[in-house]
């Protein structure tokens, strides 16, 4: 092999690099600028598929990742905030907005590459906040992409017609060799927009016939399912049902499209719909495969449209829908596959912190009443559900440790801070719950009785730290910094504070008189000193909040 051979390949790989680093700097920064705003309106994706498919339409083609936005849809039915029905119409969209990308590509803008790369890098050196960062990331990565086209172009357009390049188009004639290529290449490079934009070029460049591009492309769409079924690993049944959703709606347009390629040309000299492509734009084979691409998707999503529901109950057929228990002892809402997307990574890590906050909410609840009650029918579900408690608080922390290691906007940055100390907030209150039921155990069983006033006192307290605990945790779900809750909740957690010191000496007064023997007087206030505790930890969870100044809806 001679050095200009070598030096060739080195090129072509250069210039690949750089396109797809170019477009990976691109779709990260889009979604970095806009995925939080994007997540907000799948939220409200309910009113019909026409909208849900115009929604994954919109999000795809402005962060340029039908791979993101499927992922980002598998988080939000994994927390339960989009059904099944929504999600499959938003992928159905999804797939048409990532059209954009090859039609960018094929309009060959290339000579904007040196001055969108300068003005890029000018205003990332000179900005210090993130959404103008962000911004000339855009404009950087859209530059290095169509400066890595052009180096590719310059080496590979001299190719076109050569012995060497006929001789290797002829090992790929085969159409099933050509899907499996588009497929190994987009599971790799975790991008379709990357294989079709990489197509496109070199259809551009008079390197790559249209048909072989074509089934290149339609392999693309069925690798792009590898990244949401990765992401569906370890999280909810209907997350896992989404990609099998994706897959299934992919695999039925390659299907189709493979069919309508192939069609026996008959009396034409050559097949109709490759005929049709070329009507629409002579002699330029990446339009042509640009074009194909979004009449792919289309047709792809109109056709299957009608049919949501029967492609809902094939979902439920290979993928059975059963209640999931909250108490399995794994991470439900979260898995490292959804790193690609900080936004809703940050959101998972809540919503598995909620459902942390709820089990210890519960396990109060429950050991209160087995004391107040003498109720021990209940005993087993505290104690599983302290299990619960200690593996979450362990796995979160490790999770919350990675997590910390992404490109996180400034507020998700300081939110997951105060997710260290909330989560072992959380746990403590489960260790005094507990407590409760575990000196309430030999209490019952030697049926020791309290005075009527000190029953009545517990009662009272009990009430009032579930207001506490209750508050707090309605108001971590709500993720809004409001100064006038913050002092409501520290009003209650004052108010317990007071109760508790006056019930103390309310006890003082009781052993004095004889009425609360020392043995009763001792458990008294073992209680009262369990219940202060978990309204301290209670208001700490609003405590982090506030000290990490959680005001994004404010800023």
């Amino acid at each position: 092999m001679s050095k200009d051979v070598i030096m060739q390949i080195v090129t072509v790989i250069g210039g690949l690099a750089l396109f797809l680093y170019g477009m990976k700097l691109m779709s990260n920064s889009l979604e970095a600028a806009a995925g939080a705003k994007f997540k907000n309106i799948l939220n409200w994706v309910t009113k019909n598929r026409i909208v849900g498919v115009a929604t994954g339409a919109l999000i795809t083609a402005v962060i340029q990742s039908s791979s993101a936005t499927t992922v980002m849809v598998v988080g939000l039915v994994n927390s339960g905030l989009l059904k099944l029905a929504q999600a499959v119409s938003v992928v159905m969209g999804a797939n048409i907005g990532t059209t954009i990308t090859g039609l960018i590509i094929a309009l060959k803008v290339n000579d904007i590459a040196p001055i969108a790369i300068a003005l890029g890098v000018f205003i990332i050196m000179g900005s210090k906040r993130d959404k103008t960062r962000h911004t000339g990331q855009i404009i950087a990565g859209l530059g290095i992409l169509f400066l890595g086209m052009n180096t590719m172009s310059g080496v590979l357009k001299p190719l076109a017609g050569t012995e060497a390049a006929s001789n290797l188009l002829a090992s790929i004639e085969n159409p099933l060799i050509g899907i499996l290529i588009g497929l190994a290449m987009t599971a790799i490079v975790q991008s379709s927009s990357a294989t079709t934009g990489t197509v496109i070029m070199l259809g551009g460049t008079g390197l790559l016939p249209l048909h072989i591009g074509l089934f290149i492309i339609f392999g693309a769409e069925i690798g792009t399912c590898v990244t949401s079924l990765l992401a569906s690993i370890g999280a909810s049944k209907s997350a896992r049902q989404v990609s099998i959703v994706h897959f299934s709606f992919n695999i039925v347009g390659t299907l189709l499209f493979s069919a309508i390629t192939l069609i026996p040309p008959g009396a034409l000299s050559e097949k109709p719909y490759l005929l049709f492509l070329e009507s629409l734009i002579m002699n330029d084979v990446g339009k042509q495969l640009a074009i194909a691409h979004i009449i792919f998707n289309a047709s792809t999503a109109l056709l299957l449209l009608p049919f949501i529901k029967y492609l809902v109950k094939w979902a439920n057929f290979i993928i059975p829908l059963k209640d999931e228990e909250l108490s399995s002892k794994r991470l439900i809402y979260v898995n490292e596959q959804i790193f690609s997307m900080p936004h809703i990574a940050v959101e998972q890590t809540r919503k598995e912190v909620e459902r942390m906050a709820n089990l210890a909410l519960e396990n109060y609840k429950l050991s209160v009443d087995m004391f107040l009650e003498r109720n021990i029918k209940n005993t087993e579900k505290i104690k599983k559900n302290e299990e619960l408690i200690n593996f979450l608080n362990h796995e979160l922390t490790k999770y919350l440790v990675k997590i910390n290691t992404l490109k996180l906007e400034s507020n998700d940055r300081k939110l997951i801070g105060s997710f260290f100390h909330i989560v072992n907030d959380i746990e403590r209150i489960g260790d005094h719950a507990e407590n409760i039921m575990e000196f309430s155990m030999p209490f019952i069983e030697e049926k020791k009785m309290f005075s009527e006033d000190a029953v009545d006192e517990l009662r009272k307290l009990t009430a009032e730290v579930e207001k506490v605990i209750e508050s707090s945790i309605k108001y971590f779900i709500a993720q809004t910094y409001d100064p006038g809750e913050i002092d409501r909740i520290n009003d209650l957690e004052d108010k317990v504070d007071d109760a508790v010191e006056q019930f103390k000496n309310n006890h003082i007064d009781r052993l004095n008189d004889g009425i609360c023997t020392p043995t009763s007087g001792m458990l008294f206030v073992n209680m009262l000193s369990d219940l202060e505790r978990v309204s301290d930890h209670a208001c700490n969870i609003v405590t982090s909040l506030h000290v990490k100044k959680l005001q994004s809806s404010s800023t």
